[in-house]
C-alpha cells in the first residue's frame, strides 16, 4: 500500500513529506492507521544530526492509533483496538524484564538501533530503497507497521490525540518523579526545564505530594503553565539560580531535583542545586557526543546521588493504564498539555513551534 509519511534524508533539519510504500505485517507485526503523534525533541535530535541515525528515517515515537490487521503469531493486539506505541518495547524474559525494569530490554536494544524489522529488512520503500523507523515506529506516518510487543491496547473512551502523548511525556516525566526519583511527601523538588516533560515530572512530584515545587526555566513564558501543573514557586532562570533554590529549602537545596532539558551545563547547575543526600534526576537527554562535568570529591562529600530515568523508570503496560485512569478521575492533566495540533504536511513548522519554545506539546493529528 502507498502513505504519506514525513521522511528524514540528511540530518539537515527538514523533513520532507513524501508517498511511501508499506509492506504488509509479517510474523509477530501489526499495522496500525496512525491518528495522532506528539512532536518530541529526541525526533528533532535525529533531524539536526545531535543523535545520529542510519537515514533515510521517518522517526515519530509518541503516537496513538487503531489496529487495522495483524500479522501471524499476533495475541497481544486485535483488529479495532485502540493502541499507545511504547517507544521501548519488552520481552517479558530477558535479564532486565526478569528483574523488573522492563524499560531497559535488552532484547529489543539492538534492533531498535537498526531502525530495520527483526528480518532484517524494513517494510517501507521510497524510490525502490528501504527507510529506516526510528525506535520501531515511525509514527510521522499514516500508518506504521510495528512490533506487537510495542503496542499497549487502551480504553477506547480516551481521545487518541491524548493518549499519544501519554506514552511518551507522560510517562516519561511522571515516572520520573514517581518511580526513578520516588519523590515522598513533603520533600522539595526543583525542576529545571518546564516543557512537555518537565511539566509532566512537576505533575508528578504534585501527585507524590512533594512541597515546595520549584520550576525554573529560561523562558518566562512556561512558568505560568507550570504553575498550572502543580509548581508552587516558578524561577527565571539566571546566575543567582541556586541560591535562590537554596533559599525556598531552607537553605540546603532540593530534596530532589530532575533535569530535563538535556544541556550538560544545565545538569552542572542542577548538581549545585541539589542538597546533601539527595538525588539529582537526568531525564533530558543530551547531544550523544557531550560530556557533563560533575565534581567527584562534591559528589563523595555529600553523599549526593545521580541518577538516569529512560522512560520514567516505568513499566509501560502497567504504568499507561493507570496514569490514563488518573486523568479520566481528574487527577492528571493531558488536554492541557497540548499547546497546538498541526497536519502532517505542517511537521516542519511544527518543530520550528518547538525549537523556538512555543509549545509545551505540539501533536500531529491524522
Amino acid at each position: 500500500m502507498q502513505m504519506q509519511a514525513a521522511i528524514l534524508s540528511e540530518p539537515n533539519g527538514r523533513f520532507q513529506v513524501e508517498t511511501v510504500d508499506l509492506d504488509p505485517p509479517r510474523d509477530g507485526e501489526v499495522l496500525v492507521k496512525i491518528a495522532a503523534s506528539g512532536v518530541c525533541r529526541s525526533d528533532w535530535r535525529v533531524a539536526i544530526g545531535t543523535a545520529p541515525k542510519p537515514m533515510p528515517i521517518i522517526t515519530g515515537h509518541e503516537g496513538a492509533g487503531i489496529v487495522e490487521t495483524v500479522g501471524p503469531g499476533v495475541t497481544r493486539v486485535q483488529p479495532g483496538d485502540h493502541v499507545i506505541f511504547i517507544w521501548a518495547p519488552a520481552c517479558d524474559h530477558c535479564f532486565y524484564c526478569n528483574g523488573g525494569k522492563p524499560n531497559l530490554c535488552e532484547t529489543f536494544t539492538a534492533l531498535l538501533a537498526t531502525g530495520l524489522q527483526a528480518d532484517g529488512n524494513s517494510r517501507i520503500h521510497w524510490n525502490g530503497e528501504p527507510a529506516r523507523i526510528l525506535a520501531g515506529l515511525g509514527s510521522f506516518a499514516e500508518y506504521a507497521v510495528v512490533r506487537e510487543e510495542s503496542c499497549l491496547p487502551i480504553r477506547r473512551d480516551i481521545p487518541l490525540e491524548l493518549a499519544a502523548v501519554a506514552g511518551c511525556a507522560v510517562a516519561t516525566g511522571v515516572g520520573a518523579a514517581m518511580f526513578t526519583a520516588a519523590v515522598e511527601p513533603g520533600q522539595s523538588v526543583a525542576v529545571f526545564g518546564a516543557g512537555g516533560v518537565g511539566l509532566n515530572i512537576i505533575q508528578g512530584a504534585r501527585l507524590c505530594g512533594a512541597d515546595p515545587i520549584i520550576a525554573v526555566d529560561a523562558d518566562a513564558n512556561k512558568l505560568s503553565p507550570a504553575r498550572d501543573f502543580g509548581a508552587t514557586h516558578t524561577l527565571p532562570y539566571d546566575d543567582a539560580i541556586v541560591r535562590r533554590i537554596q533559599t525556598l529549602t531552607g537553605g540546603r537545596g532540593a530534596d530532589c531535583v530532575f533535569e530535563a532539558a538535556g544541556i550538560p551545563a544545565l545538569q552542572e547547575v542542577a548538581f549545585d542545586a541539589l542538597r546533601p543526600g539527595g538525588q539529582l534526576t537526568l531525564i533530558g537527554t543530551t547531544p550523544d557526543d557531550s560530556r557533563t562535568n560533575l565534581p567527584g570529591a562534591v559528589i563523595t562529600r555529600t553523599e549526593k546521588i545521580i541518577r538516569g530515568s529512560f522512560y520514567g523508570s516505568c513499566h509501560p503496560r502497567r504504568d499507561v493504564p493507570a496514569l490514563l485512569d488518573l486523568y479520566l478521575a481528574g487527577k492528571l492533566k493531558l488536554r492541557e498539555l497540548i499547546t497546538r495540533r498541526y497536519s502532517l504536511e505542517q511537521i516542519n513548522a511544527a518543530y520550528a513551534d518547538l525549537v523556538s519554545g512555543e509549545l509545551a506539546r505540539g501533536v500531529i493529528v491524522f
